[in-house]
């Protein structure tokens, strides 16, 4: 993409409503613009960054045996009433009266709606487990919406919901949805760890929340030092194989939010060098919760003895949205966002220090070509601008490689690579510098 021809409003100054560091550069690096409080349009920019987000929740829930379907961001509140839940949910949600005078609402999640779906279809223990996962818009009307994309009113979400024949069978499918929420997050180069968590109105026994540590996280959480050193399932992992070792190793040292925290169990468990307390943003939650809304929507399946059975469900979800500014909060500096290779909008910024200029022109082509033939997606700044508010474009929106090219560069047939995240500068031949990003993109586009 040539920089002259896209849409990239960048802000100079920070705006003064942006508390945290992921709306401050969010809004800075034009990845979003505020419709309303809490309700973003997300620009070219920032939609990027959230298909990549999404590409990769996607492919970890069908590795783990999830299957995609769509559901409605509108739903009926007769649904919600079956369960029990209309009334009880507060004011959180949105609620609306269409034209027939019929009560519907603006879904904050779809365990009614999926439940419904499972009722009317499916009917015998031959066609369990089954695991239907939905990304879609949700809305949650926050009394303080606040921090950006981090709290909004409206968010994207990855939501998943099993239905399995027996408990063991559902606390399988949990161990499975717990590995893939490992893998999701380490590939976006995050380190999540997961924690016992408090079910909330959801309901359920079991359920644990994906936390990446960070400064300005919305929550005290307190875990065993050695948590942050485990090992992430690794990518050949059988997802229907026996997974409790992978879930015994990350659950048996302490970990727990605030909201669950037992203080003398920490002391007790948790050597004194070994504790952690630190802030932490929550990027996922999965719940195993029985038969809380199986048993009050009728949903039945025949078990191979003829009886009817109440399946076993749990919901397993992960904020995509919200994402994009945890990943910014885990990965910045003082110039701007330092993006992940799998995340990033761009992975190659390839900055002409002086267009118009025959030679840089023809060099900056030849390789904005090779990148493009190598399938690297390249942010080539053609604009007539200043040396320096190239660079701190390219910092500030945080691509992950940068190839610099000048008059005294062509002339020398050089070109100059910086690597954003540490600000390393090289300068190599054309070939060379080309085959160093190349190479580094690809080593770098799955982290996990």
């Amino acid at each position: 993409m040539h920089l002259s021809r896209y849409f990239l409003p960048v802000l100079r100054d920070t705006p003064k409503e942006a508390e945290i560091v992921s709306h401050q550069l969010m809004l800075r690096a034009g990845m979003v613009k505020q419709s309303a409080a809490g309700i973003y349009s997300w620009l070219p920019l920032g939609l990027k960054v959230l298909k990549k987000i999404e590409a990769i929740v996607r492919e970890e829930q069908n590795r783990a045996g999830a299957v995609e379907i769509l559901m409605p961001t509108i739903q009926s509140a007769d649904l919600w009433r079956e369960s029990g839940r209309y009334e009880a949910y507060g004011k959180e949600m949105l609620r609306i009266v269409d034209r027939h005078e019929r009560d519907m609402l603006f879904g904050p999640t779809a365990e009614e709606v999926v439940t419904a779906i499972f009722r009317d279809s499916v009917r015998s223990y031959k066609d369990l487990p089954k695991n239907l996962y939905n990304i879609q818009w949700k809305f949650r009307d926050e009394i303080r919406p606040r921090f950006g994309v981090m709290r909004g009113r409206e968010f994207l979400m990855k939501d998943a919901y099993s239905f399995d024949m027996t408990i063991d069978d559902a606390r399988a499918t949990y161990q499975r949805m717990f590995a893939a929420y490992l893998r999701t997050f380490a590939r976006m180069g995050l380190k999540s760890v997961p924690m016992k968590a408090d079910t909330g109105p959801i309901g359920g026994d079991l359920s644990h929340e994906f936390i990446i540590l960070a400064e300005t996280g919305e929550s005290e959480v307190f875990l065993h030092k050695d948590l942050l050193d485990e090992e992430v399932p690794p990518a050949d992992t059988d997802f229907f194989g026996d997974l409790s070792g992978i879930m015994d190793a990350w659950t048996s040292k302490y970990a727990a939010t605030d909201e669950i925290h037992d203080a003398a169990s920490f002391e007790a468990d948790v050597p004194e060098d070994k504790r952690v307390t630190a802030r932490g943003i929550e990027v996922g939650h999965i719940f195993y919760f029985g038969t809380k809304y199986s048993a009050a929507m009728g949903a039945k399946v025949q078990g191979a003895d003829g009886e009817w059975v109440t399946p076993e469900m749990g919901s397993y979800g992960v904020g995509v949205s919200r994402l994009a500014g945890a990943i910014i909060e885990a990965s910045h500096d003082d110039n701007g966002i330092i993006w992940p290779v799998p995340v990033a909008p761009f992975e190659v910024g390839l900055i002409n220090l002086r267009a118009g200029d025959a030679g840089t022109d023809g060099a900056c082509s030849g390789l904005y070509e090779k990148l493009q033939a190598s399938g690297i997606d390249v942010l080539y700044d053609d604009r007539d601008e200043r040396a320096g508010a190239k660079f701190s474009t390219m910092d500030l929106i945080g691509v992950p490689y940068q190839l610099i090219v000048g008059p005294r560069s062509v002339k020398n047939g050089e070109v100059e690579i910086k690597i954003r995240a540490t600000g390393e500068r090289e300068t190599l031949t054309v070939e060379a510098g080309l085959n160093r990003v190349i190479e580094g993109v690809q080593g770098q586009r799955i982290l996990a």
